[in-house]
């Protein structure tokens, strides 16, 4: 069969931000597209188990994100001290990042991005003239129905006009952030012109084609204010393997009682993980629930936990989900749809960032309890939180109503139909 179109999807960041990439990497492919993933080295594996060529530059986002300094602010959830210690590391990684990037490039007729890659793939798309493409996770094109996501939730509420403003205003603190490592990269390896004082957003090159969105319009509606050219698909998944199969310890646990609470807080947990894990279990003692902890909870061991809680390392959350009463976490992006997806109710503790976007958006959906910012976390509240989530059957009734909506659409082919109908 020909190659339809060679695209380049660039995924920078965690392991919630790089796998929805990869499920529309393999859509793309599976739809008859030459696909490279241009990703971290620590990604690469997970790219070949799913048949996707990956395109690796130097450099690990997730140690910097898991690094003490990071830790510390992330804890502190300041958006802008954030981004100023983000485009620090950004500078001192960029040539890297430019010169791996233009390599894997070479080619290719499209490059798609979110808001990870988004100032280095637009660099390398005009180096290489070639189209550019919006791929994002969270919403980034700005709105007046609700605020910037990346802003604090408690905000107050200001309507339009401000709304739109604020969306600017995250895009504006990104990109002034960005800019001197853009800069670098466009004069040191690409031998391109500076890119304008106040970014990309009006060029061409970002608007000339669709926009595409991976989340759920049943989650996140799509604004009336957006244009015809910006499309919410639904999510991408990346579902685990037909074959995959539990660990012994973890089938028996689920077999010897009722279904547990789900607790994870992927990175968050190594944050005053001592004080996190004693509060995690009085909760889960009070409730008397059942419960499997993800692991990374550091000083924390499994000879400590009581027989009624089962920590394990990673598991496919498509697998596992359905198969717990609720599912307590941070509200990253990735988590909170695969929570949405299985049916079950959803207890988020946000940390920073769009968690607490997710958060406040499983509120406003009713299907999980009132979330509980991580710096208000007690014992008692998340006890609160677990009982109702447990309990309350309107709550679960609607949870397993989303759930079904969910799962009944096609996100990575809604977006890879939208992929064939570009002209390029």
């Amino acid at each position: 069969m020909s190659v339809r179109r060679r695209i380049a999807i660039i995924a920078l960041g965690t392991r919630g931000d790089v796998q929805p990439y990869v499920a529309l990497g393999v859509g793309l492919r599976d739809a008859g597209h030459a696909v490279r993933l241009i990703t971290h080295e620590n990604f690469a594996p997970l790219a070949a188990a799913h048949g996707l060529e990956a395109h690796v530059v130097r450099g690990d986002v997730q140690a910097v994100a898991e690094s003490d300094e990071m830790r510390a602010l992330l804890a502190k959830g300041n958006f802008l001290a954030i981004t100023r210690r983000t485009a620090q590391e950004a500078k001192r990684a960029i040539q890297q990042w430019a010169e791996d990037g233009l390599a894997a490039c070479r080619g290719v007729e499209l490059i798609a991005a979110g808001i990870g890659g988004l100032f280095i793939g637009l660099a390398l798309a005009e180096k290489m003239a070639v189209p550019f493409m919006q791929a994002h996770l969270v919403p980034f094109t700005p709105t007046g129905e609700f605020p910037g996501v990346l802003l604090p939730v408690a905000l107050p509420r200001l309507g339009g006009g401000f709304n739109r403003l604020s969306h600017r205003f995250v895009r504006q603190v990104m990109w002034q952030g960005s800019r001197g490592a853009d800069n670098l990269a466009r004069r040191q390896v690409l031998d391109l012109p500076t890119a304008p004082l106040f970014g990309p957003f009006g060029g061409e090159r970002l608007r000339r084609l669709p926009a595409l969105y991976g989340f759920s319009p049943a989650v996140v509606s799509r604004p009336a204010d957006w244009d015809g050219n910006t499309h919410v698909t639904g999510y991408w998944f990346l579902d685990s393997s037909a074959d995959w199969t539990p660990p012994p310890a973890l089938a028996a646990f689920l077999d010897d009682g009722p279904p547990p609470i789900y607790v994870g807080f992927g990175s968050m947990a190594s944050r005053q993980p001592e004080e996190t894990a004693a509060l995690v279990l009085r909760a889960l003692a009070e409730t008397r629930q059942r419960a499997i902890m993800l692991s990374g909870w550091a000083g924390l061991r499994a000879d400590q936990l009581p027989p009624s809680v089962l920590m394990v390392e990673s598991v496919p959350h498509d697998w596992l989900f359905p198969r717990v009463s609720a599912v307590v976490h941070h509200g990253g992006a990735g988590t909170t749809a695969a929570g949405l997806r299985a049916g079950v109710p959803s207890i988020l503790i946000p940390f920073f960032g769009d968690q607490a976007f997710w958060a406040e958006r499983v509120r406003a959906l009713g299907v999980g309890p009132e979330p509980i910012p991580r710096r208000k976390l007690t014992a008692e509240r998340l006890a609160g939180a677990i009982r109702q989530a447990v309990t309350d059957g309107a709550l679960r009734r609607r949870a397993v109503e989303l759930g079904a909506t969910i799962r009944a659409e096609d996100g990575v082919g809604r977006a890879a139909a939208i992929i064939d109908t570009l002209s390029l």
